[in-house]
């Protein structure tokens, strides 16, 4: 294959986040067009553009393409190439299709196996085919990449436990609650957890959502938001026992809940469960609410053992997918060396199509006219003809190709034996034919062949 697949890129483990600030890419108006042109050596662009990461992904040929990415790249952000390379990473070939899986798999991810970034992926693909930079390589690549994808999320559990403050929060209590449809949450606070957890709680399916913050006009923003309720916050003791499931993560200096205050809303709750989630530094809920009967109380150390043992769980799982990877690099590996079968693929079937058209042609010349119907019922026949000659010389060039390195040395055999480039033919090609053709004895009945 003479295209050859690049991906040059930086992420949060190269660069901080001043410096991603800095040659972020998502704030160009005409990505793929405007960035890196698509001509000359370069003939496929895909940009991915995230707060954690950029990676431009090239189909091409030359040496030179990193370069000038880097320098179309820097000049995109007004900056200088120089201050952009000690950042950067760059990825050629099969290392460029693994990596590209590992980050479509979320392997990659600062967060490991959170599912934004095949998200995020999947619009800058779609993003580039809009303007399209994309054909034949990143097409498949990109395609291959949402299915492998898929398949280590099906495969794996990589993905299937809480990995952040605020979901594990919500899957605790979903572990309490089990079905979450019946149930109503509250939100003591307005700050980027609460949304988080208002976010998947949401998800889960909750009933109701209450917001209480200080500032009611935020908490009201809040509540919109998830078509929720907004209360004041001086209504917070009264309202609270409308809700089975308080998350709180306010900014207060200390607790504004301490078990003196829940009893008397246990007892108009007629003592039925109630699930408290402290994610608050300094506490907002005082420990002593926990000694309560029907009392649940989680804060924020108890949720970051559940994290760090679900991200250990995850680490584990993230080996089973590696090994995804791997083994679909290698599929992907396959079809990449089968591109170069296709032109000699192409010439065999248009060669043959010829001289079937040619003998064609002859034939009808001597039995003369013939109906619409007869003709295109000749041309069919000499199609199928066609195809089932060439089905097994080429099934057996593609397993030649794919099993064995020197798939090459196949392609050239057919391309000979085919006389595909038209060479010409040599004098002692055919040394028979310098030689009288024998007779052929023929048996007649009742005699014996001298």
């Amino acid at each position: 294959m003479d295209q050859e697949i690049y991906i040059i890129g930086l992420n949060h483990r190269t660069a901080d986040v001043e410096v991603r600030e800095k040659f972020a890419l998502t704030g160009c108006t005409s990505l793929e067009p405007a960035i890196i042109p698509v001509g000359g050596n370069i003939s496929e662009v895909v940009i991915l553009s995230t707060c954690n990461r950029v990676e431009i992904m090239i189909a091409g040929k030359g040496d030179e393409i990193p370069e000038t990415v880097l320098c179309h790249w820097a000049n995109a952000r007004g900056q200088n190439a120089e201050d952009l390379r000690p950042y950067v990473y760059i990825h050629r070939g099969l290392a460029a299709v693994e990596h590209l899986f590992t980050v479509a798999s979320s392997l990659d991810s600062m967060v490991l196996g959170e599912p934004q970034i095949l998200g995020q992926l999947k619009t800058a693909y779609k993003d580039a085919v809009k303007r399209n930079s994309t054909k034949v390589i990143l097409n498949r690549l990109l395609h291959k990449a949402f299915s492998v994808a898929k398949r280590v999320r099906t495969e794996t559990a990589v993905a299937s436990s809480a990995v952040s403050i605020s979901y594990a929060a919500v899957e605790l209590a979903k572990r309490i609650f089990g079905e979450m449809s019946q149930y109503k949450a509250m939100l003591i606070g307005a700050g980027e957890m609460a949304e988080l957890a208002a976010a998947h709680l949401i998800n889960c399916g909750i009933d109701k959502i209450y917001v209480a913050n200080r500032t009611f006009e935020r908490g009201l923003e809040l509540a919109k938001q998830f078509n929720g309720e907004a209360i004041l916050f001086d209504e917070l003791f009264t309202r609270l026992a409308d809700a089975d499931i308080i998350i709180s993560s306010t900014g207060a200096h200390q607790a504004i809940i301490r078990a003196k205050d829940i009893k008397d809303i246990l007892k108009r709750r007629k003592n039925r469960p109630m699930f408290f989630i402290d994610i608050a530094v300094p506490r907002d809920i005082d420990p002593d609410v926990n000694n309560l009967d029907n009392i649940y109380l989680y804060d924020i150390d108890d949720l970051k053992e559940v994290v760090e043992e679900n991200l250990s769980h995850r680490r584990e799982e993230a080996a089973k997918a590696k090994a995804i990877v791997r083994a679909e690099t290698e599929v992907f590996s396959r079809w990449l060396r089968a591109l170069d079968l296709q032109p000699t693929i192409v010439d065999m079937y248009s060669r043959s199509s010829d001289i079937a058209q040619e003998e064609l042609q002859k034939t009808l010349r001597r039995i003369g006219p013939v109906d619409d119907n007869t003709r295109m019922a000749l041309e069919a026949m000499l199609n199928s003809v066609v195809k089932k000659i060439h089905h097994e010389p080429i099934c057996f060039l593609k397993r030649r190709y794919e099993e064995e390195d020197s798939g090459q040395r196949y392609i050239d055999f057919a391309r000979r034996m085919f006389n595909l480039d038209n060479e010409p033919e040599h004098l002692d090609a055919h040394p028979d034919r310098k030689r009288p053709i024998p007779e052929i004895p023929v048996s007649c009945p009742g005699k014996e062949i001298l």
